[in-house]
């Protein structure tokens, strides 16, 4: 693939693209506690629509779809979210009859959206809170890894250690942004934006696509079952009245209409949903990519 040289950069043999030199865990760990969603760097809302949270309802629900069908018998049991965020998966599966766990650096963001799910939670530097969880010998029937993989400084170790928490015909479920993608490619190229938006050190240290994903857990000792992709936003890029990053302005829209959009084919089948992203991640394309993954022999 064809990106412009950025001296933050180099390519994990791997394939994926990481900032180079990466932050002290100490640095990191201070900067997810304190600021991330305290300050206005953080990326989560104060509140949201009621289509927000439908379109939030109705991810978590097209990935338990697939999720249900390759987990077999294990149909309810433990879960666990590592980088629980607000707290969304936390809920739902609390919902389904599920045991949860939620690891996360702060509790701000489940005491604003689902503070119902605070008893489940465990506040603290993430990878210590993993070591204790090996250390105990807990295992899961389902490991959620949402929008997490892409923010530590070693992915690779994290994907081996999860292999210790993940039940016998378990599931981890690991989404992350699609980056260097080829819809990027297109769009840096041909000058419809003019600068690599989605490098943002420190909050993402670690980029992936789908060949270089594939790579990663493949190598970690995982079996992918599947990948998806999402509703690929950033085909808006390549129209000038659309484009959300050269014109700030049309973001709102641009998500908007992504809302509405991902709600409308969830609500005619999430099953039929789910095989169109399967062609959208194999094609490189959607913002996100989402794998369903098992421990390998």
């Amino acid at each position: 693939m064809n990106f412009p040289q950025d001296p933050r950069l180099m390519q994990n043999p791997l394939g994926f693209w990481e900032i180079f030199p990466k932050p002290s865990p100490e640095t990191l760990g201070e900067h997810y506690a304190k600021k991330y969603y305290q300050d206005s760097k953080g990326h989560y809302a104060a509140e949201y629509s009621a289509e927000e949270i439908a379109y939030f309802l109705a991810k978590l629900s097209q990935r338990w779809n697939l999720a249900q069908q390759l987990l077999g018998t294990n149909q309810v049991g433990k879960f666990l979210d590592v980088g629980c965020g607000e707290g969304f998966a936390l809920s739902y599966f609390l919902s389904l009859g599920w045991q949860v766990r939620g690891l996360d650096y702060s509790a701000h963001g489940i005491q604003t959206q689902n503070p119902e799910c605070e008893p489940y939670l465990v506040t603290g530097d993430i990878f210590e809170s993993l070591e204790e969880e090996v250390k105990s010998n807990r295992q899961y029937e389902l490991v959620w890894l949402q929008n997490v993989l892409e923010h530590v400084i070693d992915p690779v170790n994290l994907l081996k250690s999860l292999r210790h928490l993940v039940a016998p015909d378990g599931l981890l479920v690991v989404t992350v942004p699609n980056d260097f993608s080829v819809v990027q490619e297109k769009a840096i190229n041909e000058k419809y934006i003019s600068e690599m938006f989605w490098v943002r050190p420190p909050e993402h240290l670690a980029y992936f696509n789908y060949e270089s994903l594939l790579a990663t857990v493949e190598f970690t000792g995982w079996i992918c079952k599947e990948i998806l992709a999402d509703f690929p936003i950033d085909w808006f890029l390549l129209h000038s009245k659309a484009n959300y990053v050269s014109d700030l302005t049309v973001g709102k829209e641009a998500h908007k209409v992504r809302v509405e959009i991902e709600n409308l084919m969830h609500s005619q089948s999430p099953e039929t949903a789910n095989i169109m992203y399967s062609a959208l991640a194999k094609l490189g394309l959607g913002r996100s990519l989402t794998a369903f993954l098992q421990v390998g022999s």
